[in-house]
């Protein structure tokens, strides 16, 4: 019996993010890392690698389409203490060499992945699936920000 071929739906979606992310969960478990604070520096580092901490908070919410900022200060928190961010008297944070570092290798962990997870698939494929979900993307945006 052959099966039709999948179509894109909020389900398969959904369900490719989370096994992509729990793959990426093992790489932050490796680093004593976790998704909140992985996320705080990769939007650091989006950002020019230097912010204020109350945008760096609200910009790691905005992205993670979470209300929970305690969450996230908290992981900042964390990543301060740990020496992985610096934080300034004026609350500005930014990446000390430790925390660039962690960040390269849950970079290059991430990127190790994707290459086997997308072995294989042509080009063309890939950039017809990036333009659908840009579009769902964008229409989910225009939908909350709506509400």
């Amino acid at each position: 019996m052959t099966h039709p071929a999948p179509v894109a739906n909020g389900r398969l979606i959904g369900l490719t993010h989370y096994a992509s992310r729990a793959l990426l969960e093992r790489i932050l478990a490796r680093t004593g890392t976790t998704f909140t604070q992985s996320s705080a520096l990769r939007t650091l580092a989006d950002h020019g690698g230097v912010l204020d901490r109350g945008s760096l908070v609200s910009l790691v919410r905005d992205a993670l389409r979470t209300t929970d900022e305690p969450e996230i200060a908290t992981a900042v928190e964390g990543l301060v203490a740990n020496g992985m961010l610096d934080m300034s008297a004026d609350d500005r944070v930014s990446f000390t060499d430790r925390g660039r570092e962690l960040l390269d290798g849950i970079r290059d962990g991430g990127k190790e992945v994707a290459s086997r997870l997308y072995a294989g698939i042509p080009q063309e494929d890939l950039e017809t699936a990036g333009r659908v979900l840009a579009l769902v993307l964008q229409r989910a945006n225009t939908e909350l920000a709506a509400a």
